[in-house]
């Protein structure tokens, strides 16, 4: 398995390629996403489209939300736009969450605000926390493994996920610890390989999508376990899904490209050391299209607001491509 985490990794990539973000552009998106803070510390997605709000919530505080919270924080940490100042009320939102009785997903989030509230401001949100608590989490997320070798969403769940099973690889990464069996992971993620090249979310499912395909490449690189045919198979799906507008598709069957499916797709060709499939100036100008002159990215053409998700997917495509300085 690599060295360092890998979403440590990942962070330092993205951290890299922004580090010539014009300074001015970078301050936008910094205002945006702490507009977009809560009383509490945490962070909040979008605003529910008018039409569907209830009548008198104009004026209701939206809610901070831990999954959006994670976003905000990433994409503050990826600019090098967050401070010891900012990370103290975001410390305090930490705090007031039990971190270890949530969504996986959750899970994910608040470990890597954690590390990011600890590397920044020097703030142990889980100092309070006995110290063996790595190991009641890992207790804890087993309790999520499936038959077939992978994780499930709940624990309702009888099959496995392609990404919560890398979420959970993500988390036994963040804490140190070896996820148990790692033979039967891997081949669970080969078993939601498809005849396209691509992966798919859940063993029924057919038709390959561009994020789980990135889910399992991932995985497969934290252990090494793919040869260059994987390459190959991978290469020619991503081929299939990308879009007319410059990025890529979440799959066939969707006839448009957006940021999350961009920021996957092109992070799994340069995983895999796989080039020619998208060109980076058509990437980078379907990105900048998507932005927003006061400040955030929106998801897609279609898309007709911002968020911090998209936010940080828009940014970290920027980051990859090592272009985040010069907008067209």
């Amino acid at each position: 398995m690599p060295a360092e985490p890998y979403l440590l990794e990942l962070g330092n990539r993205l951290s890299a390629g922004l580090a010539g973000l014009d300074p001015q552009r970078r301050a936008r998106h910094r205002r945006f996403i702490l507009a977009q803070q809560t009383a509490d510390g945490g962070f909040c997605g979008r605003e529910a489209p008018e039409e569907l709000r209830d009548p008198g919530d104009e004026d209701a505080p939206r809610e901070s939300d831990l999954y959006y919270s994670a976003f905000a924080v990433r994409s503050l940490a990826v600019m090098g736009a967050i401070t010891a100042d900012d990370c103290r009320p975001i410390a305090g939102y930490l705090k007031s969450i039990d971190p270890f009785g949530g969504s996986v997903i959750d899970i994910v989030s608040w470990l890597y605000c954690a590390l990011i509230v600890q590397t920044t401001a020097g703030i142990d949100v889980l100092a309070e926390h006995d110290s063996d608590w790595p190991v009641h989490l890992a207790e804890f997320l087993e309790s999520f493994r499936t038959e077939d070798g992978g994780y499930a969403k709940t624990h309702e769940g009888a099959a496995g996920s392609t990404y919560h099973t890398f979420l959970i690889a993500l988390c036994y990464e963040l804490i140190g610890r070896t996820i148990p069996h790692p033979e039967r992971l891997v081949q669970f993620i080969y078993d939601r390989q498809r005849e396209d090249g691509g992966f798919v979310e859940i063993g029924p499912m057919k038709r390959s999508g561009t994020n789980p395909t990135a889910a399992a490449v991932a995985v497969l690189r934290m252990y090494n376990a793919f040869d260059d045919e994987f390459h190959q198979d991978v290469r020619a799906f991503l081929r299939e899904v990308r879009g007319d507008e410059g990025g890529f598709q979440a799959n066939t069957r969707i006839p448009f490209s957006d940021s999350l499916s961009t920021f996957t797709g092109l992070l799994t060709c340069q995983d895999l050391g796989i080039d020619n499939v998208v060109k980076p100036h058509t990437v980078e100008r379907f990105i900048n299209a998507l932005e927003f002159p006061a400040g955030g990215f929106r998801g897609a053409g279609w898309d007709e607001q911002a968020d911090v998700e998209y936010t940080f997917y828009a940014l970290g495509v920027l980051g990859l491509l090592g272009t985040g300085d010069k907008p067209s």
